[in-house]
């Protein structure tokens, strides 16, 4: 229990205090006067004192104090006890005070602004408000060890070592212990393994296989030759996001070896694109070979023609078209990042595009990648808004970089990368149109890039 003193005690600390201290000096003079100057002050002060003690102002102190210990030893808060009138004027000035600060409660008489709330920034402390089932993504071979443990170190490193996000490597082969060793070293989270079912990684059974070795054999483009390649990008177009251990995801953030963020990246990516109706994130966009994809828009065509109820009302068709979608103007956003929702795949007007160019056989017998399938998809599938460019998300790939423009950006994420690397607005990017078509506002010195 605590120790109260009253006022009253404290007056007869004073008053001995004071008698001490006069009574030190009579010990320390010779002169008689003076001595009996300071008896008489000590007797004065002493008989004063006694008179306030008897005084009905002290004795209603002190039944005051009483009252408040025992109101305290009761458990009763301040507005608990019954103010007096004067107390009560202050409480009434001070509610009006207030209310004129405030602008009232809210009855539109006010001639001030109510104070707002301060919208929450999105940084690496805030809480959550709903939990985002994400994953990280990686389709990777045993020999590209050394690459993707660089990859996801520095992914860790510029990222997800402040939102710990789970992760999932794919391969078509079984991960050998070293590889699940050396990722499980470097990374803050979880992580799983998984062997892609032979089906997903195979020839279906209306392919000539004779005829696809066939196109190997004489194409004259990037990966022509390649059959692993192909089986890739069909893999990455329509059995990625089939794979059971992502079943219990809704987003992901796909990464591949030899990659790197160039940024910090202070806020979280997945709960920033639910939060904002985002389906599809990307960071650099390019134009496609076309001797890869010779039929694929005129297969997607076909599929629009039979389909048109999968068409978005506000649709990005003039970002991938030039003339209102009688030719495809090569621009596709560059796959080996993205972020997007896994639920925009499993849709019904997704996996029946991706079906109906699977029976086609362009995967096998041109080169159809996964890039060009994914952003005709969101292009025309997804309204425009729900796609979303990382202006942030400084970013490289053998041999383009998505470096900030805007400096404020590129010093708040600590960005490695030189600016003047930054293939956003180069003439061969398409991310330029990007802009022109959502009418955004480009950073300066964008100019540059386009002499």
């Amino acid at each position: 229990m605590a120790l109260r003193v009253s006022k009253r005690l404290l007056r007869v600390a004073l008053l001995v205090v004071s008698v001490l201290g006069i009574f030190g000096l009579v010990l320390h003079t010779t002169n008689s006067e003076i001595t009996t100057y300071y008896v008489d002050k000590t007797k004065e002060l002493v008989d004063s004192q006694k008179s306030w003690w008897n005084s009905e102002a002290a004795k209603s102190e002190e039944s005051e104090r009483k009252k408040a210990e025992q109101d305290a030893a009761e458990g009763k808060h301040l507005q608990d006890v019954e103010l007096d009138d004067a107390a009560k004027k202050l409480e009434e000035d001070a509610t009006k005070k207030l209310e004129e600060v405030v602008g009232g409660e809210g009855n539109g008489d006010s001639k001030t602004t109510p104070l707002k709330e301060k919208e929450p920034e999105s940084t690496a402390t805030d809480t959550k408000t709903t939990t985002v089932k994400a994953a990280f993504v990686s389709l990777v071979r045993n020999q590209d060890l050394q690459e993707i443990v660089e990859t996801v170190r520095n992914l860790e490193d510029r990222f997800n070592s402040k939102f710990h996000y789970p992760y999932v490597f794919l391969n078509n082969e079984p991960f050998t212990p070293e590889f699940k060793s050396a990722i499980s070293n470097v990374i803050s989270s979880t992580v799983d393994f998984g062997l892609i079912p032979p089906a997903h990684w195979s020839y279906p059974e209306w392919i000539d296989q004779e005829k696809a070795a066939t196109v190997r054999q004489t194409a004259d483009y990037i990966y022509g030759d390649s059959e692993s390649y192909r089986h890739m990008c069909r893999y990455e177009s329509g059995f990625f996001w089939r794979h059971e251990l992502l079943d219990k995801f809704d987003w992901y953030w796909r990464v591949e070896p030899s990659t790197k963020l160039h940024c910090n990246v202070d806020y979280d990516v997945f709960q920033w694109m639910q939060d904002n109706n985002k389906m599809y994130g990307f960071t650099v966009s390019i134009k496609e070979f076309e001797s890869t994809i010779k039929t694929l828009w005129s297969t997607t065509k076909e599929f629009l023609d039979a389909n048109p109820k999968f068409i978005a009302k506000d649709n990005m068709m003039d970002f991938i078209s030039n003339d209102k979608g009688k030719t495809y103007n090569l621009c596709h956003f560059w796959s080996n990042f993205e972020v997007a929702n896994l639920n925009f795949w499993r849709s019904e007007a997704y996996q029946e595009y991706f079906d109906y160019l699977d029976k086609k056989g362009g995967f096998f017998y041109e080169r159809w990648g996964d890039a060009p399938v994914h952003s005709i998809a969101a292009s025309l599938f997804l309204s425009s808004d729900q796609v979303h460019y990382f202006p942030d998300i400084g970013y490289f790939h053998n041999p383009y970089n998505n470096c900030p423009l805007d400096q404020s950006i590129w010093q708040k994420g600590k960005c490695s990368c030189e600016p003047m690397w930054d293939f956003t607005f180069q003439t061969y990017s398409c991310t330029n149109e990007y802009y022109d078509f959502k009418k955004l506002k480009k950073p300066d010195g964008w100019k540059k890039f386009r002499n």
